[in-house]
């Protein structure tokens, strides 16, 4: 088992890339982080250069890693070299609680047994939609005359608004998330006539859309596929991957992203799970 350098992750990154769309959450961080983007990470790979198996999660040398949610992330092409990579040679620590995102539900069996063995409760937190755009040129022109001066980006001053709407947000780990994510990350807002953000999409620091919302008042003006669309290609443009995360039970997102033509693998389901003693 081996911890990347910053030369290393430059070369993790193109490996990763060829097994896009199923790698495309590592993938994510491997970007951002190849992109000088301030992280609290460190990522593990079990040989090096030729790898199966590659985890993301918090580093723990890193003392601002506390700050926020510890998340994991892994992606593997050899089931038995990530059960080892968990058991035998401890990769992640199971004695702390930790959100394991974005992972192929294939391993779910495996994920299970290894969490009972270790005494660990495992809840099955939601399975989503991995839904991606290869081409944005095709996307429609949806900015109005009109709307185009209340387009904007938000700033740290509305951290608090998003975090509070935020599904997964609401309390100070929340906020400072929701603040990295404004400070490094690209984002788009819709304001109202006193330059209030009243729709907005960010980036997760993996990559992904997210975090989209409108406020009740202002739904069904076309904000959200207008927000979509400028994201997208602004993305595109900057070498960033475009894709999002959309929960199954999200069936008015799931369209929304649809018709704009982002399209999913339909071999390929992801989950998210969480870890506890």
């Amino acid at each position: 088992m081996k911890i990347l350098n910053s030369d290393e992750l430059k070369i993790a990154e193109t490996t990763l890339y060829a097994h896009l769309p199923k790698s495309i959450k590592v993938y994510g961080f491997v970007f951002a982080m190849n992109k000088g983007k301030p992280h609290t990470l460190e990522v593990l790979v079990d040989t090096w250069p030729a790898f199966t198996t590659i985890i993301v999660q918090p580093d723990p040398n890193n003392n601002r890693a506390k700050d926020f949610r510890k998340k994991v992330t892994l992606y593997s092409t050899d089931e038995e070299v990530l059960r080892r990579m968990l058991t035998v040679e401890n990769a992640v620590d199971w004695s702390t609680y930790f959100l394991l995102g974005g992972c192929d539900v294939r391993h779910s069996p495996m994920l299970k047994e290894i969490a009972a063995s270790w005494g660990i409760n495992m809840k099955g937190y939601t399975l989503v939609h991995l839904m991606t755009l290869t081409d944005p040129n095709h996307l429609p022109e949806l900015i109005t005359s009109d709307l185009e001066p209340r387009m904007s980006v938000l700033n740290e001053s509305h951290a608090d608004v998003v975090n509070n709407t935020w599904k997964f947000g609401g309390d100070d780990k929340g906020y400072r998330n929701i603040l990295n994510l404004i400070r490094h990350y690209p984002t788009f807002c819709i304001t109202d006539e006193n330059n209030q953000p009243v729709s907005w999409v960010l980036l997760y620091d993996y990559c992904a859309m997210g975090i989209l919302y409108t406020q009740p008042e202002h739904r069904g003006k076309g904000y959200a596929k207008a927000l979509i669309t400028t994201m997208a290609k602004r993305l595109h443009s900057q070498g960033y991957p475009v894709y999002c995360f959309i929960e199954e039970s999200n069936l008015l997102s799931y369209k929304l992203f649809q018709s704009l033509g982002f399209t999913e693998d339909p071999s390929y389901r992801a989950a998210w799970y969480e870890f506890s003693c």
